[in-house]
């Protein structure tokens, strides 16, 4: 549970003019970086890898971030419908269509092959299992929208990117956004540049970031109950 303190730190209002990209890029290229490691990390310490990586990405962001996130939300009904509905994009063809994610065009040397998610021997580890949602459903949707439509959004537009207003519309911008959101999702490239261009315009009609920190959590926590109860572990990178 969040502590009251924590919870006033990270939603009241904020006056941020420094172009430092900082706050918004070190958390994502943390997170990127334990994601490479993890295979090596997972070896070593095995089931304490997940709380260290939780902690880790936590004390990046009080330290470094904290100044910049603002959970306020302003269409938390809507936020959290469009959390839903993009659930239900990423596992319909899949459902549809069984066999679907097999294609070339989403398994092969460039894009990767898919993967159990979760090594078998953690899969009906609690501890494992809660910490791994702790980080899909709280820590990446806040790290991942402040890399991508906090800053990539506005730094495409105006590299003096605080200049420009969380939601400034620019089609090169939702783009291209959309595309690099794409290329970090490997063989759920398809899905997944659609959810780009989805929440990329989300945040042009609510320009909050808190309401795309909502609805990322609920999608990812519609997926990660989905990835437990019905044993999809292919949906947890």
């Amino acid at each position: 549970m969040t502590s009251p303190i924590l919870a006033e730190q990270f939603s009241k209002p904020r006056e941020v003019q420094s172009d430092s990209s900082l706050p918004y890029v070190l958390p994502f290229t943390v997170f990127m970086a334990l994601l490479t490691l993890a295979p090596y990390t997972e070896q070593l310490l095995g089931q304490w890898d997940f709380a260290l990586r939780a902690l880790i990405l936590t004390a990046v962001l009080y330290v470094f971030s904290r100044n910049v996130i603002d959970l306020r939300v302003a269409s938390p009904v809507l936020s959290v419908l469009v959390g839903v509905a993009v659930f239900f994009l990423w596992i319909g063809p899949d459902v549809l269509w069984p066999g679907y994610r097999n294609h070339w065009l989403f398994q092969n040397s460039v894009l990767g092959h898919l993967k159990q998610g979760i090594a078998s021997e953690y899969q009906n580890n609690a501890m494992v299992l809660a910490l791994r949602s702790l980080r899909a459903i709280v820590l990446v949707p806040i790290i991942e929208e402040l890399f991508w439509r906090a800053w990539l959004m506005r730094w495409l537009i105006n590299p003096h990117f605080s200049r420009i207003p969380l939601g400034a519309f620019s089609w090169m911008s939702i783009l291209v956004t959309a595309a690099l959101f794409a290329s970090e999702h490997g063989s759920y490239w398809d899905v997944s540049l659609l959810t780009g261009l989805i929440y990329n315009l989300w945040m042009v009609k609510t320009k909050r970031l808190g309401d795309l920190v909502l609805v990322h959590a609920v999608t990812n926590g519609c997926l990660s109950a989905y990835v437990i109860l019905f044993q999809q572990w292919q949906y947890w990178p």
